[in-house]
């Protein structure tokens, strides 16, 4: 004992019951742990019991030593959790022997272990009536997670807050679905403006006709300067990376509606999904229907309920990557294109269908020079994560705008699956029952994972709201539009598949799920779909809610769980757009390739994107009898035509000889890519 009473530094005193726990340290150290009970004597308060903990035992020690120790001791302290009488008995205790004791504030977590943990402002954190050490607050909030099911990446996030904000229950309470905006906050991505020397609408050289349609406004918006300061409307081929609502559109149609209209060369402005093209189509034919022809092609079907019908000899071509691509494999002649607008074409590295996209590209460009036509190309997307190299590849110079338009605050909250709509209600609500100062209320678009979510969703939401997806049919999607447009409904709520097709002016994005069917989103789809909260014309601010619901998956095939993938996503870099072969794409690309361009079909799959081994894809195609040379088979043509997989051409031709009808498989397959 002299050893120990020799080396005390801090006596640390906590009420425990009907006696006190006495806790020695040094330099951070407990050098031992006992417990003390007092007697009352004719000079007041005494040691009278004085038992040291020594394992699970409890070993007596005279109170003397008790006192030798207190002597010893470079400071006294008592808790404040010691209530005032017992505080009153330790001082008149401790000062019968001429010793100062001072109160200090202390985890009673800690005091109850036989801790010493003082607390301060900066260290104290609250929970329920009393404040607790971070070490505690840590432990419980960590109990809670257990129970939660929670990841790794969201408990982080919850100790940061639980440090930040200094309140255990309020961090907790994120947990069960509550939507306290000062933690649900995740980040602010603010509204930025470079500063770009913008090109004034009379100062544009283009045909009058598009000139008029212009004066609305007094100047171009900076992505459409640049551009136009950097040859736009020179020929140059550009690739255009620039926020969600920056103004990329209007680049592609400057050069294509200009060519158009001065008869050098018809616009092809292509977009990856049918409910795009549709609405691109509408858009075409409301601005310029009076002044050209506009038609559309998404493919071998046709929009039933629009009398529509393509017209390759059209002055500008909306069309599907699909529907274009069909009608170069089957030789359609698309007349003399002076312009090619690829919109999204991120799309390039999309795992199921980038080959498609690089292929058309290769195909496209195969024709455009076969037909001598002076060709402008131009690239548009949000989110491409090596911009520098793609345009290089592309042969385009890069146009790259980081202008915001307007802040997007990102807020994260954790809920269960049955929770989520009930938090969804209340956002579209709140945000429904706002207006910015342009004076447009706010409207919300739910990403979901299915089309049953869709509507599930849908009608459990108080104001009204549609489902919106590639189950309706055309008629019913612009229904929805228009209505959405009038401000007539409060949200949408759509696929996560559809979320490049989606032009709704919305304020708020909720993700409901983080899935896109039974796949996790990658960054760049999570960037392309967050920015659509906020347009600089409606809103002063754009708001995306993540609802989380931790140790979930959609699927057993999915890695990691909702929780682990939304910190991902917040704090991950955008991909690189890069197009990949497996042997199934390579054989597919290059039989398109030989029914497009024959013998030169080894020079388009040279310049495509990605790196096809051909000499393979050669041998396969001869393996298969899909080509007799350098030309398609019949059966290889009516493959490519169809874009039909190897496996799904054998299982139809395998379907056929045993005698079934062949027309519907080949119908549900055709083109299987539009959605």
């Amino acid at each position: 004992m002299s050893k120990q009473v020799a080396e005390v530094g801090t006596l640390f005193v906590h009420e425990s019951g009907d006696s006190y726990t006495v806790v020695v340290r040094r330099d951070g150290d407990r050098l031992f742990r006992g417990r003390l009970e007092l007697q009352e004597t004719d000079a007041g308060p005494r040691p009278g019991r004085f038992r040291v903990k020594d394992g699970d035992d409890e070993v007596p020690r005279r109170p003397e030593q008790f006192v030798e120790m207190a002597r010893r001791a470079s400071r006294i302290r008592i808790s404040e959790q010691t209530s005032r009488a017992g505080r009153e008995e330790l001082e008149a205790m401790f000062g019968g022997y001429q010793l100062g004791a001072k109160q200090v504030r202390t985890c009673r977590y800690c005091a109850g272990r036989g801790r010493y943990s003082p607390l301060t402002s900066e260290t104290a954190i609250k929970a329920d009536d009393e404040h607790i050490c971070p070490d505690c607050a840590k432990r419980e909030l960590e109990r809670e997670a257990n129970y939660r099911g929670l990841r790794s990446g969201a408990r982080d996030r919850l100790e940061e807050l639980l440090l930040e904000v200094g309140d255990l229950e309020r961090v907790a309470n994120l947990l069960s679905g509550q939507l306290d905006p000062d933690l649900t906050k995740f980040d602010e991505i603010s509204a930025t403006t470079d500063d770009i020397d913008l090109v004034p609408i009379g100062e544009l050289d283009v045909h009058g006709e598009l000139k008029s349609r212009l004066q609305t406004f007094d100047e171009l918006l900076p992505v459409q300067s640049l551009a136009v300061r950097n040859g736009l409307l020179g020929g140059r081929d550009q690739l255009v990376v620039s926020a969600t609502a920056t103004g990329k559109t209007l680049v592609g149609e400057l050069a294509g509606i200009d060519r158009a209209l001065k008869g050098e060369g018809k616009l092809l402005f292509l977009v990856p999904l049918v409910a795009l093209a549709n609405q691109k189509h509408e858009d075409f034919v409301d601005e310029y229907g009076d002044v050209l022809d506009v038609s559309i092609r998404v493919g071998a079907s046709r929009i039933k309920d629009t009398g529509n019908r393509f017209d390759p000899g059209a002055d500008v071509i909306v069309g599907t990557y699909e529907g274009i691509d069909h009608a170069l494999r089957t030789g359609k002649d698309l007349g003399d294109i002076g312009t090619v607008v690829i919109d999204e074409v991120h799309n390039l590295g999309e795992e199921e269908r980038g080959h498609r996209l690089d292929g058309l590209v290769s195909r496209l460009k195969h024709y455009c020079e076969t037909n001598a036509c002076d060709t402008q190309w131009v690239y548009l997307s949000a989110t491409v994560g090596n911009a520098s190299d793609l345009a290089t590849t592309l042969g385009a110079q890069l146009i790259e705008f980081e202008e915001r338009p307007v802040p997007i605050e990102r807020h994260v909250t954790f809920a269960g699956g049955s929770e989520k709509i009930d938090i969804e209600d209340k956002l579209v609500r709140r945000a429904f029952d706002s207006k910015s100062s342009k004076g447009y209320r706010g409207q919300t678009i739910v990403f979901t994972n299915s089309r049953r979510r869709c509507h599930e969703i849908s009608r459990r939401l108080e104001y009204d709201s549609a489902p919106y997806h590639a189950g309706l049919d055309y008629g019913e999607r612009k229904r929805v539009e228009r209505a959405f447009g009038k401000q007539d409904l409060a949200a949408v709520v759509t696929t996560a598949a559809l979320a490049a097709g989606v032009d709704f002016p919305a304020s708020q994005v909720i993700f409901d799920s983080l899935a896109m069917g039974i796949e996790w989103l990658s960054v760049q789809e999570f960037e392309q779909m967050l920015g659509r909260a906020g347009r600089p014309d409606y809103h002063d601010q754009g708001t995306v809610y993540l609802l989380v619901e931790p140790d979930c998956s959609y699927h057993s095939s999915m890695d990691g769980s909702e929780d682990e993938v939304a910190f991902k996503l917040l704090k991950g870099q955008m991909e690189p757009v890069i197009t990949r072969y497996d042997e199934t794409a390579a054989i597919e690309e290059t039989l398109a390739n030989i029914t497009v361009a024959g013998k030169g079909a080894k020079r388009l799959n040279d310049r495509m994107v990605g790196e096809i081994p051909t000499k393979h894809a050669l041998g396969k195609l001869l393996e298969y009898e899909f080509i007799d040379g350098f030309a398609p088979t019949p059966l290889g043509r009516a493959i490519t035509e169809h874009f039909l997989e190897p496996s799904e051409a054998f299982f139809i031709l395998d379907s056929i000889r045993s005698g079934e009808d062949p027309d519907e498989l080949v119908a549900g397959i055709e083109l299987r890519g539009e959605r």
